[in-house]
C-alpha cells in the first residue's frame, strides 16, 4: 500500500432513475479511464433527493440491496472496469427502510453494506420520515493494494465520532457521498462552507485523506451546493469543484506518507479512552 488513485463524481441528479444511472455510469467510466481505482458517486444518486418533503409514495422506490437498479448497474461497471464503487441507495429490508451504501468490489460482488448511522430531520432534509437509524455500526473494507476504505454517508460527515471510529478500525482513507444544499428555512445560511470545514477537520485531526461527492442543480426549489473535493491528510485540496461543474475529480493519494505522518503526529498514541466515557452517555 503506497499510492491510491481515487475519484469523486459531481453532477445534477434530477432526472429519472434510468437517466441518473446512465449519467453516473458515464462519469464512472471517465474516472476509471483516468486511473481511479475507487470511484465515489454522490448520495442517493438514483433520483432527485426525495427527502425534501414527507411523501409516502417515495417508499415504493426502495428496493432490497441485490435488487436495486443502482447497485446492479454499479456491480456491472465495477466488474467491467476492475474498480471499487461505494454505492449509495434507498434500501428496503422487509418493512424497514434504510439509507444504505453497498461497497462493490472489482469483481462486481457486494463486499458488504453500511446503513447510515446519523439520520437528519429538518426543513428540506426530512430523512427520519423515510429511514431507520443504521444498525450495521461503522464499516471499513479492504481496497486496492491492501488499503482500507472507510465510508460514511452525508450527515455522518458532521460527526467526529464517525471518522475516528473508522480510523480505529484501520481506515487509510475516508469517503463521504453527500446530498447537501440550501436551507429552506434560512436562505441566508450557506452550509457549503461548514460541511467542507467539518470534513477537512476530520482529515487534519485523523491525518487521513478525505473524499466527498455531492450533487448539483436545483430540485423543487432547493439548490444543491456541489463543491465536491479530494483532500490529503493535511486537509489541503488535491482536487475540487465549485457549485456548478459536472464531472470527475481524480487525485493520487500517498497513503504510505499519510501513515507516516499519522504516526508522527501522535494523535492515536496520545488518546485517553478512559476519559471519554461521557461520549457514550445520553445528554
Amino acid at each position: 500500500m503506497t499510492k491510491l488513485t481515487v475519484a469523486a463524481l459531481q453532477l445534477a441528479l434530477g432526472g429519472s432513475v434510468e437517466e441518473n444511472i446512465a449519467a453516473v455510469s458515464e462519469l464512472v467510466r471517465e474516472a476509471a479511464a483516468k486511473g481511479a481505482k475507487v470511484v465515489l458517486p454522490p448520495e442517493l444518486f438514483e433520483g432527485p433527493y426525495f427527502c425534501r418533503v414527507e411523501d409516502e409514495d417515495h417508499f415504493a422506490t426502495a428496493r432490497p440491496t441485490a435488487d436495486h437498479p443502482s447497485v446492479q448497474a454499479m456491480q456491472r461497471l465495477a466488474d467491467e472496469l476492475d474498480i471499487y464503487i461505494p454505492t449509495s441507495f434507498f434500501e428496503a429490508d422487509g418493512p424497514h427502510h434504510y439509507n444504505t451504501l453497498a461497497m462493490i468490489g472489482p469483481d462486481g460482488k457486494i463486499m458488504g453494506t453500511y446503513r447510515k448511522s446519523h439520520i437528519p430531520d429538518g426543513p428540506g432534509y426530512e430523512e427520519k420520515f423515510y429511514f431507520r437509524p443504521g444498525n450495521t455500526g461503522f464499516k471499513v473494507w479492504g481496497g486496492p493494494d491492501k488499503a482500507t476504505l472507510g465510508v460514511g454517508i452525508c450527515w455522518d460527515q458532521w460527526y467526529p465520532e464517525t471518522a475516528r471510529s473508522m480510523m480505529l478500525m484501520g481506515a487509510d482513507v475516508l469517503f463521504y457521498p453527500t446530498a447537501i444544499g440550501t436551507e429552506p428555512h434560512d436562505p441566508d445560511l450557506d452550509t457549503s462552507r461548514l460541511w467542507r470545514r467539518a470534513m477537512i477537520g476530520h482529515a487534519v485531526s485523523n491525518v487521513v485523506p478525505v473524499i466527498a461527492a455531492n450533487r448539483i442543480g436545483t430540485e423543487g426549489g432547493q439548490r444543491f451546493y456541489g463543491h465536491s473535493f479530494i483532500c490529503d491528510e493535511r486537509g489541503d485540496y488535491l482536487a475540487e469543484f465549485g457549485a456548478e461543474e459536472t464531472g470527475v475529480l481524480v487525485a493520487e493519494l500517498d497513503l504510505a506518507a499519510a501513515k507516516k505522518h499519522r504516526a508522527a503526529f501522535g494523535f492515536f498514541r496520545d488518546r485517553r479512552p478512559e476519559l471519554y466515557g461521557r461520549l457514550t452517555q445520553d445528554i
